[in-house]
């Protein structure tokens, strides 16, 4: 039996399953979001690329492309951050997930008007802080993740946050099938956000270059760029990347020129020479391009018997000294 009525994840964001799409500059586009909520997730406007013009614009758009609830991704490092989060407010948006940050000051106003929020963590400390500060909803983001990571990996992320904390939590990192969605769940987790899978897609509009490099490529076929800047990316090996990484280190200053818009340059024109392919380990796994909905349905029908409601829950018995622990849940 297929259980999704009990999730909270589906429950806070108004949608048929616990599927969420990551926010990725350039690649969120108001087309493959829409796409994802059609087919029964979440679609979120990526807002990285979008002046606060652009941004008010998507979000009409996506109104016209779709009745169901979408989401926004704001990147607090984004120096117009504060002009989106109004634009989201004067929208009266659905749901609004942050990342790259502390978005608590926020969160007054965005509850006030109803609208849902979210954010993206790599640790148990921001979580909590936010927890206290009333965030509906954490996004654990493993470092397997495509584009800026943290430090922890999901599989120990997710357990970390589930010890912690009582707002539901989603995995991030890893994660392009129904195996990572159970072993997601089996963590602790009672959503999971989907990045690079969701590239090779039908309705994403990266160039096909883009979306045939996460098709061919291996689990070990990613490296890590700006570790030496600050700032690490997930990307795909290539020779301009692995040049990036070399430049960190002797000449810093060019790494960062060459950075600038190479994300715009692999998605829109597929550029292996100058263009940085974001994308998590999870690429290994991605062996086609289908639609978003024939993916959906695929991984909802090979779920089928696994109950996605509250997901596992553990408890400790009253005999600490003897160690036994007491699974409850439906899993």
């Amino acid at each position: 039996m297929r259980r999704f009525d009990s999730n909270r994840i589906c429950e806070l964001f108004g949608t048929k399953y616990p599927f969420i799409e990551g926010g990725m500059a350039w690649v969120g586009t108001v087309k493959l979001a829409a796409a994802v909520c059609e087919a029964g997730g979440l679609g979120t406007i990526g807002s990285g690329a979008l002046t606060p013009e652009g941004l008010a614009e998507s979000i009409n758009l996506m109104r016209q492309r779709t009745t169901k609830p979408f989401a926004v991704n704001l990147m607090l490092l984004n120096p117009s951050v504060d002009q989106q989060v109004e634009i989201c407010l004067e929208k009266s948006v659905p749901s609004v997930i942050f990342g790259a940050g502390n978005p608590a000051k926020y969160l007054p106003d965005l509850k006030t008007r109803g609208i849902k929020t979210a954010a993206v963590v790599a640790s148990e400390t921001l979580a909590l802080y936010l927890e206290e500060r009333g965030i509906d909803v954490i996004i654990g983001e493993g470092m397997e993740c495509g584009g800026h990571i943290g430090g922890v990996t999901t599989f120990t992320l997710i357990p970390a946050l589930k010890d912690v904390l009582s707002v539901p939590i989603v995995a991030a990192g890893g994660i392009a099938d129904e195996r990572g969605i159970k072993a997601a769940f089996c963590l602790g987790a009672e959503g999971v956000q989907l990045g690079t899978r969701l590239i090779a897609t039908v309705e994403c509009e990266a160039h096909e270059r883009y979306k045939q490099r996460i098709v061919n490529c291996g689990i070990r076929d990613t490296l890590l760029t700006g570790q030496g800047l600050g700032h690490p990316a997930r990307v795909l090996k290539s020779a301009f990347a692995k040049r990036i990484c070399k430049l960190e280190v002797s000449d810093p200053g060019e790494a960062e020129s060459l950075m600038t818009g190479s994300l715009r340059k692999a998605f829109m024109n597929g550029d292996e020479d100058r263009g940085l392919f974001m994308a998590g380990q999870s690429a290994g796994l991605i062996r086609s391009i289908a639609s978003v909905s024939e993916l959906f349905e695929a991984w909802v029908e090979k779920l089928n018997g696994w109950n996605l409601g509250t997901g596992i829950k553990t408890k400790i018995t009253e005999n600490l000294k003897e160690g036994v622990y007491e699974r409850t849940g439906n899993l």
